[in-house]
């Protein structure tokens, strides 16, 4: 059986920034002002890893998945069609706080809306590929093909590192934080 190790610790990763996300949307709510910089920094990430990892690897492991098992496939869909609506949510999220941070005027409610939906939406993507996609690569997938996608995976702690380089203050609120991820 393939080992899962190192795509349950890029979803222990993505959980902890998507509660940096979700501790500056409780900030919101109390209705102080929280820091659109550091949620500008966890946005950019969380899209220049979904469009450099994510959407390679779902593509391959959709086709291998797909050539062996029947159900597979409408998972598969169902979970490409999620990934979608939580770019779109998530470019949305982006293109808010730019405005913000060039102060210019965004309704406060219904950013904090779209945020609280956002990381509600990415963590059902998760759990949905915990719960559903990691067994079916472990029972359909043979070890070549297994090392594929784990080769495609980029390491936690490199990703950690560059992240630690790229962001500073990001970096040092993720290793603080005490994320449960199941």
């Amino acid at each position: 059986m393939p080992n899962v190790t190192q795509l349950r610790q890029d979803h222990a990763n993505m959980a902890r920034l998507l509660h940096v996300l979700s501790h500056r949307h409780r900030t919101l709510v109390s209705g102080e002002r929280p820091d659109f910089r550091m949620m500008r920094e966890v946005v950019d990430y969380i899209l220049d890893y979904m469009q450099g990892f994510i959407i390679p690897l779902e593509r391959e492991c959709s086709q291998m998945l797909c050539e062996r098992s029947t159900e597979a496939t409408p998972l598969c869909k169902r979970l490409i069609e999620q990934y979608h609506t939580l770019h779109t949510r998530l470019s949305k999220l982006s293109d808010n706080l730019d405005s913000i941070l060039m102060d210019q005027i965004v309704p406060m409610e219904q950013f904090n809306s779209d945020l609280h939906d956002y990381v509600e939406s990415h963590r059902d993507y998760l759990r949905a590929e915990r719960q559903e996609l990691f067994p079916l690569m472990r029972d359909h997938l043979n070890d070549e093909e297994w090392q594929q996608l784990t080769d495609a995976i980029p390491h936690a702690r490199e990703e950690l590192e560059r992240l630690q380089e790229a962001y500073p203050e990001l970096y040092a609120e993720l290793t603080e934080s005490d994320v449960e991820t199941a």
